[in-house]
């Protein structure tokens, strides 16, 4: 993955990406709302490989905004929140938790 105003380089072997072209993703933020937005992917001419570049509020292989894991992790959000209607379950939040702290 590649994030968004980095360079065009792989950050696997270094070599040029290219444009090759897109996939829409579905991110989750609070009051229940989806957003649906456009991720532009690039494919190295070295290796072949291809990376998503994604914006500075998603996280990798995460369908919610980096600002609620981040909330979730230091301990902001959670269950007790209502205004996140849709909040990750609370299986979900440990799992952050844990991924991200080492803390169980």
């Amino acid at each position: 993955m590649i994030k968004e105003g980095d360079d065009k380089i792989c950050p696997e072997c270094n070599g040029l990406l290219k444009p090759y072209d897109h996939v829409t993703r579905s991110v989750r933020s609070g009051f229940g709302n989806i957003e649906h937005i456009r991720i532009q992917r690039y494919k190295c001419v070295k290796c072949k490989r291809i990376h998503r570049e994604l914006p500075n509020y998603l996280v990798p292989y995460k369908q919610f905004k980096a600002d609620i894991i981040a909330g979730v992790i230091d301990g902001s959000v959670g269950v007790q929140n209502l205004e996140y209607e849709d909040y990750p379950c609370e299986m979900t939040m440990k799992r952050w938790t844990k991924e991200y702290t080492g803390k169980k």
